[in-house]
């Protein structure tokens, strides 16, 4: 879904600043102790504690930090306890937004979700009420100077990839979920490597909004993902259309 991989660009380019913020580590600390709670501490063996401490690192995490949230969430370290929970919404002119988090306080969490929306036209709503729209594929980005199109997909095909785009500057490799880290290290051996790789709720259809609805479903994202709670959001933006609209304008 090419407007899907635009916006985790412009989340991944907006990603170098916030990174340099307390709170980016706050998130990633958080995520390697709900994996480890979830999955146990054995990295190998546990797919989503492998991409955790991978992100970790990326964000330059010292090794101790992370050891030290994996601990927690094995219970070999006192810490909190986390729940995962995903709410669901509409934000200005019927934009879906799905938001997954992890919590102490599920009470304080969902009031600053909810405060959120209702600042940006928008409203909580109930469970299932846009996570239909989605399903949960591996996203993997790599510049189009990686390889040719054409080596780049076989490599991607061959590696195990469920599909295969060209996206402006990027090539977007799709892969089902219990097929992502083995179709990263499949690449990774013909010294392919992402510039990004999450798994991801993708939306089967994109919505262009009105520009003023489009302004405030971006203001509530910003909003959403500045909240320690919150580990990621996903819409059902069209930000292509977006981009054509202001390049007319």
């Amino acid at each position: 879904m090419a407007g899907h991989s635009k916006w985790k660009t412009i989340k991944r380019k907006k990603a170098i600043t916030d990174n340099r913020r307390a709170s980016a580590w706050t998130k990633l600390i958080r995520e390697i102790t709900v994996a480890a709670k979830a999955g146990g501490g054995d990295v190998a063996s546990n797919a989503r504690l492998r991409k955790a401490v991978d992100d970790g690192k990326a964000g330059n995490m010292p090794n101790e930090n992370i050891e030290r949230a994996i601990k927690k969430g094995t219970g070999e370290l006192e810490g909190a306890s986390y729940e995962e929970v995903t709410y669901e919404g509409y934000g200005a002119g019927g934009i879906a937004i799905l938001i997954e988090a992890s919590t102490d306080n599920a009470n304080r969490t969902v009031a600053d979700i909810r405060h959120a929306f209702s600042r940006n036209h928008g409203n909580l709503g109930t469970s299932n009420s846009v996570s239909w729209m989605f399903e949960k594929k591996g996203q993997l980005l790599f510049p189009i100077t990686t390889a040719p199109e054409d080596q780049m997909m076989e490599d991607a095909l061959d590696a195990g990839a469920s599909d295969f785009e060209v996206d402006g500057e990027y090539y977007v490799v799709s892969t089902e979920p219990t097929m992502f880290h083995a179709v990263i290290d499949a690449l990774a051996a013909k010294q392919r490597v992402p510039e990004s790789a999450e798994l991801a709720m993708v939306p089967q259809n994109l919505v262009k909004p009105e520009a003023k609805d489009a302004e405030g479903v971006l203001k509530l994202i910003d909003l959403l993902e500045e909240l320690d709670d919150v580990s990621k959001v996903f819409t059902n933006l069209d930000v292509d259309a977006l981009d054509l609209e202001e390049s007319d304008s």
